[in-house]
């Protein structure tokens, strides 16, 4: 992989009108900005659906893109809205932030209406897009159509008729929800077909697009309503056992996700046939591929359902290096980020290391005085090149506020790693741009927040807490002629410049 740079940032987290970040004007001259800072990638992160506490990681499907995501001004260039009707629409207080309950009262009234005057049943190109992808896309407008029919409620709580999927209970409800259905179909083809000619635009002007494959799906979703099989549930459909992380020093009882585990055994026996269509359809979708969890597939770490906690928990074995070269033998090779991260031992470094992905290394976690053993991976002396070095993720503290957060013995760890004792700590976070920057790592990607020196409040995700995530966007004002040049005079200096 060339050396290279890019930045992180939510399509959510962009300004706009309209409440939420979308593949509006507004992405389009964030575009611009990573290409005048000589950057060469755009971190995105899922953009499916969110489902349980807004995450994008917790989706009602792992395919379908996110209706949130449409650009409503586009809608009104069309002729199927109006600039009074999303003029009149609350999407929340603060341009700030997300306020995601705004968006799904009041946002979706809005794409329903433009989809009831679409016509789009006569849109030649909307039933080659529905054809080409009926493969999942007629499983997740059905389900969609389904939780509004039965109040919200989880598959697993629907009549047992459609919980199973009968044949004929499926016709019904196709016949009864024909409307809803294509409302749903509607909804992607939108999102796709301006998905695409976001990403056109970006890898024109030389800017990839990098995009994750969250490991689990959601157990509420269109992928385990549609698959039961393959996933480790009882007869009545109810999880055997949950996804998470064991205790570790960041948290004392884990993490309990609670998404479904795989029947790994299922998945070898065919040929590993679900994952080869997931692979191909994201490596399609993006130009590098993260895979988060990785370790998820080494071995992954069980929580008997209706545990208390995670720490009930114990490790199971994963496929290994088996689905991987699988899939190389399938869809050929494909430029792929590992997320290596969390309780890595020597069997997944090896994992790592033959399937010949990128790891990550996460500069915040090289001064962790919890764990002295594991930090020094994490020091960019150590790093290998095949390896993309970030100052934090989108699950961690931003780096300005994770430099104030720290205990006074690890912030002068830091100073003594950087042998800078002078520089205010209010600029600090400059100076650990630049260590990642300058680091062997082939390509190093940067938060938004980093580069704006925004403090803890502008922080993606919290992991194990529900409430105040997924929520930060910036502010048009924020990308400045300053910091466009700061940020291309340090990439350059570091030969990152594409």
């Amino acid at each position: 992989m060339k050396r290279t740079a890019g930045i992180l940032m939510p399509i959510t987290s962009l300004p706009g009108k309209y409440g939420i970040g979308c593949f509006s004007e507004e992405a389009y001259r964030f575009v611009d900005f990573l290409q005048e800072s000589g950057q060469s990638w755009w971190q995105m992160l899922p953009i499916h659906p969110t489902g349980f506490g807004d995450s994008p990681y917790q989706s009602f499907s792992t395919f379908a893109g996110n209706p949130y995501m449409i650009d409503l001004e586009a809608l009104e260039a069309e002729g199927v809205l109006t600039k009074a009707e999303c003029a009149c629409v609350f999407f929340g207080e603060d341009d700030a932030e997300v306020d995601y309950e705004a968006q799904y009262n009041n946002r979706y009234p809005l794409l329903r209406k433009a989809y009831e005057r679409s016509e789009i049943s006569k849109n030649p190109d909307y039933r080659r897009f529905v054809a080409e992808n009926d493969w999942w896309l007629s499983d997740y407008a059905l389900f969609m159509a389904l939780k509004k029919h039965f109040g919200g409620q989880c598959w697993y709580e629907w009549p047992e008729d459609i919980c199973r999927r009968y044949g004929y209970a499926m016709d019904h409800y196709r016949r009864e929800l024909y409307f809803e259905i294509e409302f749903h179909m509607y909804l992607q083809f939108k999102f796709f077909e301006q998905y695409w000619q976001l990403k056109k635009y970006a890898n024109d002007r030389g800017i990839g697009m990098i995009g994750d494959i969250p490991i689990y799906v959601a157990m509420d979703s269109a992928d385990t309503w549609a698959h039961p099989e393959l996933f480790q549930l009882d007869e009545d459909n109810r999880p055997l056992a949950v996804a998470g992380c064991p205790p570790d020093g960041f948290s004392p009882t884990g993490q309990l996700w609670g998404n479904p585990l795989y029947r790994w055994e299922y998945h070898r026996k065919t040929g590993y046939a679900w994952w080869l269509s997931r692979l191909w359809y994201v490596f399609r979708l993006y130009d590098i591929t993260r895979i988060d969890h990785f370790r998820g597939f080494d071995a992954y770490f069980s929580i008997p359902y209706g545990a208390a906690s995670a720490a009930e928990g114990h490790w199971e074995q994963g496929p290994g290096i088996d689905l991987f070269r699988c899939a190389e033998n399938h869809l050929g090779w494909n430029k792929v980020i590992a997320e290596d991260l969390g309780y890595v031992t020597d069997s997944v470094r090896d994992l790592v290391r033959e399937s010949g992905f990128a790891g990550m290394k996460v500069l915040e976690f090289a001064f962790d005085s919890r764990d002295s053993g594991a930090a020094g991976d994490y020091l960019p002396h150590n790093y290998p090149d095949n390896c993309v070095a970030y100052t934090g993720t989108h699950d961690n503290e931003t780096l300005k506020g994770w430099l104030h957060s720290i205990p006074q013995k690890e912030l002068a760890g830091v100073r003594a790693y950087l042998s800078d004792w002078y520089t205010p700590q209010a600029l600090l976070h400059k100076s650990l741009i630049a260590l990642a920057m300058g680091s062997v790592a082939a390509l190093c990607i940067i938060p938004m927040q980093d580069h704006l020196g925004l403090d803890n409040g502008s922080r993606i995700n919290t992991p194990s807490t529900i409430g105040h995530n997924w929520c930060w966007r910036m502010k048009k004002e924020q990308l400045t002629a300053a910091l466009r040049w700061e940020i291309r005079e340090t990439t350059e200096r570091y030969g990152r410049k594409r």
